[in-house]
């Protein structure tokens, strides 16, 4: 089986946000966003869900960043309802 992969990424630093589309029976799309943080370890990059007192700026970022991508989707996705 394969493994899926976010519909879109956003980095910001050392602070990465996935976002992940599902589609629902109803046909709705409903989106949501895991947060990690990148570093390297012995010469291999490693993620790792837990931020220090100085990433939380970058985690609001991400945040806010990923708000403005699933509107930007939810937008386009009413337009083409109206249009069809």
């Amino acid at each position: 089986m394969a493994k899926e992969k976010p519909v879109h990424e956003i980095k910001l630093a050392s602070v990465k946000a996935a976002i992940w589309q599902n589609q629902l029976e109803s046909g709705r799309t409903m989106y949501s966003v895991t947060f990690s943080r990148l570093y390297k370890e012995e010469g291999a990059w490693r993620d790792a869900s837990s931020f220090g007192r100085n990433e939380l700026p970058l985690v609001a970022r991400v945040a806010d960043m990923s708000l403005d991508w699933i509107l930007e989707q939810k937008g386009s996705d009413q337009m083409q309802a109206a249009d069809e």
